[in-house]
Parts: structure tokens; C-alpha cells; sequence
């Protein structure tokens, strides 16, 4: 028995796992995966979310393991049509810090288990879920056999496949993009640096971003999935739109996906609560997801603490799941937009377009407007 069950130890589980016991509530994360996953996927972590995570005492070591990106560049053609700083963005972080999805989950576990050395189980599947209105109790099978865990309330963290949402039967119907990408991490060569560089390309965009260690992360729209994700193919495209030479041979990590998005007819469901990509799932072009999920679960933790505390919450949860629910909303419009400017365009349609968004970048508010936007705030 504990106060708070937590179903996933991704780095939005871990995050709230640690908000969590800081105010002395008890905690079990339960983890279906025997570790953390070592590729590298999420990279960006917004101005909002840095400060989110500054709570639990880890912002300043993720800010000294990663790349603060204080500007973007849009480019066509090899020229810079267009510049994004993010000077304004927030006073505290005026940048998108670039760290590789391991190192976040290493640095959010480790937190978790200085706070409680058990919090934590891994190789824990849930099957089953019962909430009498008073106690939720999940049926758990571990490494050492079936067993079962009641709390105060249960929190599901497991990801856009979540369990925890099937067996609450909360609908998410998936919404499919004619949007698919092939992406890959090489070793530096680019002219950008420290800085993020947008490719508005007639073929499609290639978006690229510095990750610690002089490596860089370049992302290729396609018109169909790829086959079979190859180096090769994409230091191909990379070179054909960018005029960028990237080493194959080199190549750190590799990875072909499609878009979809799926957001969750609710978030609450008696004693059970979603967040995350369980809530909401959307397109990664813009990094939104992970920031998402943990500003999710920023907004839980004072309703969780009247739960445990006995105090009258039901107010608060709809408030909760109306809030979070039109956030997520917002985010996947600015995925959908972020998506939209990348896809092909004819050189006819491409050159106005592009001279447009050079026109707007070059009006000061209007620029500092879409930093916001992009970042979160």
C-alpha cells in the first residue's frame, strides 16, 4: 500500500514520482522495462519545462550536460532568410536546452531514487485495475510473480500504448498525418554551432540541432515511410537540400517515423489520472511531448496532495483535466503548423512563401511572438 501509484518511469513518471515524495507522499513508480532506454528520441526541453524541472533540484545539471540553443535560422537556397532568437522567451532560460533522452531519464532516476531508494520497480507490468471509490488496486506482475498495489490514487505515465488507458476504456482516437521522417545523429559539420537551422527546401524540410559531445541531429521529411532506415540515404538527402556532407559511417543513431496524434477524451477517471503521452500524444516535429507531459504532471501535484491528504478534490481534478486537455490541444495546432511549413513545395509557391516568412522575422514583435509560440509560453 502506498499514497500514489505511478504506472511508467519515462521521464514524465520519474518527474512526478520526485515531486511527489519532496512533499513526503509515499510513491511507487512502476516500470514495464528492465532499463532506460539508451536511444536517443526527445532532445528539447522548453523554457517552461526547465523551470518545472528546477524544482526537484535537476535543471542545473541537465543545463550542464546539454546545449542551449538561443537561436534558430530559417535557410533556403543556402542562405539564411530568416533569424529566431530566443532572447525574449523567458528571463530565467532564454533558450531550448538540446539534451539526449538518456541522459534526462538518468539524471530524473537518479533524483528519484536519492528521494526513496525503492520508489521505483522495474520489470512491473500491470494487467488489472480496480478503484472501489476509495483505494485503487492494480494487479502487477513482477521478476518475482504476481502480486498487487493499492494507493490513494493511480497516475498513468506509460506512454502513447498506455495500459492504464485501455483499462480505464478512456477513448483516444488516433488522427494520421501524410508527414513521415527519417532522422539520424552525425558528427558535427554544419557552419550552425550552438544554433538550430530550418531547411525550407521545395523537396521538404530538414530541420538540424546541435547535441552535446559536437555531434548534430538532422531530421528529413519524406513522402512515404521509409523502408528500412539507412545512413546512407539520409546523409544523401541531407547533402541534395542542404549542401551539408555528413560521414555514414559515422552515424550515432538512426530512426524512421510516421505522425500521428491521439488525445484523450478525458484525463480523469475516478481515482485514475492520465498524463503524458497516455493523455495525448502528438507530432514530435517541435519537441512539444515530453515538456507537455511534465508540465501535466507540475499541474497534478497540488491536487494529488489534498487526495492524499483527505481533502475534497473533485472540483480540482475537472479543473485539472479541462486545463491539460486544452493545453495539449493547443500544442498538437502548433505541431500541425510546424508540419505544414515543412512540406514540399513547388519553387513557384516556395519562393513567396519563403520571402513572406523572411518579411514577418524582420518585424521584432512579430518575431518574438513565434519564439513564444515554438517555445512554449
Amino acid at each position: 500500500m502506498t499514497d500514489v501509484l505511478i504506472v511508467g518511469g519515462g521521464p514524465v513518471g520519474l518527474f512526478l514520482g520526485s515531486l511527489l515524495l519532496q512533499q513526503g507522499v509515499a510513491v511507487r513508480v512502476l516500470e514495464k522495462r528492465a532499463g532506460r532506454n539508451a536511444h536517443t528520441r526527445a532532445i528539447g526541453i522548453h523554457p517552461p519545462a526547465l523551470a518545472a524541472l528546477e524544482r526537484i533540484g535537476v535543471a542545473q545539471e541537465l543545463i550542464g550536460r546539454g546545449i542551449p540553443i538561443r537561436q534558430g535560422f530559417a535557410v533556403n537556397n543556402g542562405r539564411r532568410i530568416a533569424r529566431m532568437p530566443f532572447a525574449a522567451v523567458s528571463d530565467t532560460y532564454p533558450y531550448v536546452l538540446a539534451v539526449p533522452q538518456p541522459v534526462t531519464e538518468e539524471v530524473l532516476e537518479r533524483r528519484l531514487r536519492e528521494l526513496d531508494s525503492e520508489a521505483l520497480l522495474r520489470n512491473a507490468r500491470v494487467t488489472g485495475m480496480h478503484d472501489d471509490g476509495g483505494r485503487v488496486t492494480l494487479s502487477v506482475t513482477t521478476a518475482a510473480g504476481a502480486a498487487s498495489c493499492t494507493a490513494a490514487f493511480v497516475v498513468g505515465a506509460d506512454g502513447a500504448y498506455s495500459t492504464v488507458r485501455t483499462l480505464l476504456r478512456v477513448a483516444a482516437p488516433e488522427k494520421l498525418y501524410p508527414d513521415h521522417y527519417l532522422m539520424g545523429d552525425f558528427p558535427e559539420s554544419s557552419p550552425f554551432g550552438h544554433d538550430a537551422a530550418l531547411f525550407l527546401e521545395s523537396e521538404g524540410i530538414v530541420e538540424s540541432f546541435p547535441l552535446p559531445g559536437s555531434v548534430r541531429r538532422w531530421v528529413v521529411r519524406l513522402g512515404k515511410p521509409p523502408a528500412s532506415p539507412d545512413a546512407e540515404q539520409l546523409a544523401g538527402l541531407v547533402a541534395r537540400r542542404t549542401r551539408t556532407a555528413l560521414d555514414a559511417g559515422a552515424n550515432t543513431m538512426l530512426s524512421g517515423f510516421s505522425v500521428r496524434s491521439r488525445l484523450a477524451a478525458r484525463m480523469v477517471s475516478g481515482r485514475t489520472a492520465l498524463i503524458g503521452d497516455a493523455a495525448h500524444e502528438i507530432s514530435p516535429i517541435g519537441g512539444q511531448g515530453m515538456n507537455l507531459g511534465w508540465l501535466d504532471a507540475e499541474a497534478l501535484l497540488p491536487v494529488l496532495l489534498d487526495i492524499v491528504r483527505g481533502q475534497p478534490a473533485i472540483a480540482a481534478l475537472r479543473q485539472f483535466d479541462a486545463a491539460r486537455r486544452r493545453a495539449a490541444a493547443t500544442a498538437r495546432r502548433q505541431a500541425e503548423v510546424n508540419m505544414a511549413l515543412g512540406r514540399p513545395l513547388p519553387n513557384v509557391l516556395l519562393r513567396p512563401r519563403n520571402a513572406a516568412i523572411a518579411r514577418a522575422a524582420a518585424i521584432p514583435a512579430f518575431n518574438a511572438l513565434v519564439a513564444r509560440r515554438f517555445t512554449m509560453q
